[in-house]
């Protein structure tokens, strides 16, 4: 289609023993020339791997991988009339970052594809290629979930269509919310399950959100982030859900975050929002 855009990325692996060929991989760069897109998302938490690689040095893994974060952050911004042109690709600004040697970090070989959304690519790559056979990837609630009684209670007040989806972009990141309306700044609604079953897994999806306030930041449009939040049904992880909605809350852009029991308390916003709007505007025309 039209609106398609190519894509190319190449995998991040942990080789844990050169000698016995021994890789597992740990994250995913995607660049897409045509938008100018670049990001890598790698592991926060490495329990699956210390499970399979019992004598892992989880401290210098994780330092890495952050360094590389990091790395291909600064690149994204100090290169986006120099490298960022359509003949690169995606091996290209990986070796940028992680030259091929005899570290425990190498690139795999370059994939393709085509997307409207970049972020959402990376997203479905990194599900399928790293994080498939990790626990706390399950979820016994998606985000689709947790926005459903929101939604139900927006069309009963027929504000449903008032909503439209917004892709935010600052220098270093982009997000797509499905759920956003305009009134001086955007108002943007996120779902967010927290019906995992893990702490890691709790904790890893809210740091990511959390370092998505902290890109979209930088956007030049003035942005309202909200969180509406569903909890974990296994009650042990309880404490990880709260920290988690600490995090969010201490994150850039000082986002709101609701839970499923003030959904109410939601919708009202959002509806005297809508009314102070259209008051304002019939009184100015």
């Amino acid at each position: 289609m039209k609106n398609d855009k190519a894509y190319t990325y190449v995998l991040l692996r942990y080789r844990h023993d050169p000698l016995a060929g021994e890789v597992a991989n740990v994250g995913v760069l995607l660049h897409c020339a045509a938008t100018g897109f670049l990001d890598l998302k790698v592991r926060r938490t490495i329990g699956r791997l210390s499970k399979m690689f019992p004598d892992i040095e989880k401290s210098h893994l994780v330092s890495g991988l952050q360094a590389l974060d990091r790395g291909v952050a600064r690149l994204r911004v100090n290169d986006l009339h120099g490298m960022l042109v359509a003949s690169a690709d995606a091996a290209n600004f990986a070796r940028a970052v992680l030259p091929d040697d005899d570290s425990s970090l190498i690139w795999g070989s370059m994939g393709s594809g085509v997307t409207r959304d970049p972020a959402a690519s990376l997203d479905k790559l990194y599900n399928r290629f790293v994080a498939q056979y990790d626990e706390n990837a399950r979820s016994g609630r998606d985000d689709a979930a947790v926005w459903q009684p929101v939604r139900e209670r927006l069309a009963e007040r027929n504000l449903v269509e008032r909503l439209q989806p917004k892709m935010i972009v600052s220098p270093i990141d982009q997000v797509e919310f499905e759920h956003a309306w305009k009134n001086g700044a955007w108002h943007c609604y996120q779902p967010l399950s927290f019906d995992l079953s893990s702490g890691d897994g709790i904790r890893e999806k809210a740091a990511r959100w959390s370092g998505h306030m902290t890109g979209l930041s930088q956007a030049p449009e003035a942005v309202m982030p909200y969180f509406i939040v569903g909890g974990p049904s296994n009650g042990t992880l309880d404490d990880d859900y709260r920290r988690a909605i600490d995090l969010l809350k201490a994150s850039a852009l000082s986002p709101a975050v609701f839970e499923e029991s003030q959904v109410d308390e939601l919708i009202d916003m959002i509806e005297g929002a809508f009314a102070a709007h259209d008051a304002h505007s019939e009184s100015s025309s």
